[in-house]
């Protein structure tokens, strides 16, 4: 009898910063998005500061998971990019994640966010 591969598949990736500040913000507003059980979380230093690694879970999650979305967050006063971390930079920095992922695979939905330390997530477009 031939064994049937069962497809395993969540809607999204979600990328940020490890920074332990954000876990009492991140949680819940990743429960309300996405429930409890639909979606692949990465945590790293800087959140997309670099692109590199994020492309690679990109590419396991698509292949795994059939991924459908995206969502970056970075954040205010992020020590792994240091002085360089402005608002500005990091608005950069998602931008541009966004873009090089969405010329790989157009058919994800992309989402960026700026999380500030009060708990507000701002929507980055």
């Amino acid at each position: 009898m031939p064994i049937k591969k069962t497809i395993i598949h969540c809607d999204a990736l979600v990328v940020h910063c490890m920074d332990y500040r954000l876990q009492k913000f991140l949680q819940p507003w990743i429960t309300v998005r996405f429930g409890y059980d639909n979606f692949d979380i990465v945590a790293l230093a800087g959140g997309v500061h670099d692109y590199e690694m994020i492309l690679k879970y990109v590419q396991l999650a698509v292949q795994i998971h059939s991924i459908k979305k995206v969502c970056l967050i970075n954040h205010e006063d992020c020590r792994a990019y240091g002085r360089d971390g402005t608002y500005k930079r990091h608005k950069h920095d998602l931008l541009d994640t966004q873009e090089k992922i969405k010329a790989l695979f157009p058919r994800l939905k992309l989402e960026a966010f700026y999380l500030h330390l009060d708990g507000t997530f701002e929507p980055i477009s």
